[in-house]
């Protein structure tokens, strides 16, 4: 049986350089989502001939769309083998005093309580197949970044979830690990300056920014790491040093 890998938010910049890279590797891939239909086939057009795939639409942040996602994977495929949790929604930079509580539920809703009600739903799986859960946090989860503070506070929640949940799923040989990424210039960022990120890669000791295919790597190492769990892997050419 092939081994499956569901890539959440595979539309974006990052998870369609994810869902090569396990495409590359041989996996079915299963590509999650919510509006951007082309992209997501795009992104699958790409995968080496005779990968065998799913684009399917789903809004996470619903509780009965996510459960029928689970359910027509289960019918295409089987059970899933590694799971990679990318999805995630950011708000323009402003004070903390400025947010409101309809977009702290954005954020929550999105890039923590959609991200651990899908994988509550695939655990038992993950455990049968002795699988692995790879989550996104960002640099931010890590340091905390001024007028990015809801987005800071969920990533951080994400760094909780996985360190706790690697703890709790170790007995069943399922690694749970989180990679942090630093600035990686995708439609997220698009609204920074050609002169905003010139001063973020001299700000970067590797003097150089990020690229999706970076995130990529580091995400399909942990995924194969079997030794390795509750950890967070900062995917930043080292400006959180």
């Amino acid at each position: 049986m092939k081994n499956i890998a569901l890539i959440t938010g595979a539309s974006g910049g990052i998870g369609s350089a994810i869902a090569k890279r396990f495409a590359e590797s041989g996996f079915a891939v299963v590509l999650q989502y919510r509006n951007n239909k082309e992209s997501a086939e795009h992104t699958a057009a790409a995968f080496p001939l005779g990968t065998d795939h799913l684009c399917i639409r789903c809004d996470l942040t619903d509780r009965i769309e996510t459960q029928d996602l689970v359910s027509e994977i289960h019918k295409r495929f089987g059970t899933v083998s590694v799971l990679v949790n990318c999805a995630g929604v950011a708000l323009p930079q402003k004070l903390f005093t400025d947010t409101t509580d309809e977009e702290y539920d954005l954020i929550f809703d999105t890039n923590v309580r959609a991200m651990m009600r899908l994988t509550r739903l695939l655990v038992d799986e993950l455990r049968q197949n002795h699988g692995a859960i790879v989550n996104l946090s960002s640099m931010w989860g890590v340091a905390g970044a001024s007028c990015e503070v809801l987005y800071s506070a969920s990533k951080s929640a994400v760094i909780g979830f996985t360190k706790a949940l690697a703890k709790e799923l170790a007995p069943s040989d399922v690694t749970v690990n989180a990679v942090a990424p630093g600035l990686i210039p995708t439609a997220m960022n698009a609204h920074l300056s050609p002169a905003d990120l010139e001063a973020f890669r001299l700000d970067t000791p590797l003097n150089r920014l990020g690229t999706p295919e970076d995130v990529a790597e580091a995400v399909f190492f942990l995924a194969n790491a079997r030794f390795i769990t509750g950890q967070v892997l900062c995917c930043d050419g080292g400006i959180t040093i």
